[in-house]
């Protein structure tokens, strides 16, 4: 009676060492890239969260409802927010290397050559309609967020000429 409990415990054993096995070679292969924060599109990326951030929630904190203009800002600024956070994330774990059937560099062009020009949009509409009212809270949160729109706008021209480049070089090989 002491055998088939020993064999189960040994089962148990041997599905619990080849899982924690399988575990450790799954994790392995989970790939990070500490050197692309260190690099100048990397370091654009960060700048075009940090000041995305600051855009879209210093006209949040005011009343921007009242001016229709400011919808179009928030949309761009949140919409090309959490898209710059996801491809973020898709460059530092590197899983653009385990999805080889999507064209990285003609993605990364067209959503940096999107965001440089419905950015620009934005701060332009952002920049025209601050006007200074009875509240400053509003007139300060709205000019500065027009300021921070075109440094932003600014960081998506610089990637979109650097996916430009990659792309060139990639489609004439």
């Amino acid at each position: 009676m002491e055998d088939p409990q020993r064999a189960r415990s040994h089962t148990v054993t041997t599905t619990a060492s080849s899982f924690a096995e399988n575990f450790s070679t799954s994790s392995s292969s989970f790939a990070y890239d500490r050197e692309f924060l260190r690099t100048l599109p990397g370091l654009l990326i960060v700048a075009e969260i940090v000041l995305g951030l600051l855009v879209w929630t210093l006209i949040a904190g005011t009343e921007y409802f009242r001016v229709p203009a400011f919808g179009w800002v928030m949309f761009v600024a949140v919409f090309y927010w959490v898209l710059t956070v996801f491809f973020l994330i898709i460059y530092i774990t590197m899983t653009y290397t385990r999805i080889p059937q999507v064209p990285w560099t003609t993605v990364g062009l067209c959503f940096n050559g999107s965001a440089f020009v419905l950015y620009l949009s934005a701060a332009v509409v952002d920049a025209s309609s601050v006007s200074p009212e009875r509240d400053s809270h509003n007139f300060n949160s709205w000019a500065a967020s027009s300021f921070f729109a075109f440094l932003v706008t600014i960081c998506y021209a610089g990637n979109t000429y650097f996916s430009f480049i990659a792309w060139r070089s990639r489609t004439i090989q």
